[in-house]
């Protein structure tokens, strides 16, 4: 079983870190916090592998803006 750090992970997925960080927030992407980082399954990118890149479009009921 190999482990992966989130600097590798985001690598591996084409995303930064940060992003990872928030899949891990998010619970979408299994992860164990080792000192003040985490680390990550090898295995378990494949459950976030197939997401939709990119942010999910603005409301249209707010017309685009916040």
């Amino acid at each position: 079983m190999k482990m992966l750090t989130t600097n590798e992970a985001a690598e591996r997925l084409g995303v930064h870190v940060t992003r990872v960080r928030a899949l891990i927030t998010a619970e979408r992407l299994p992860a164990q916090k080792l000192g003040r980082d985490y680390v990550i399954r090898e295995a378990d990118l494949k459950l976030v592998e197939d997401r939709k890149p990119g942010r999910p479009p603005k409301s249209a009921a707010t017309g685009g803006k916040k």
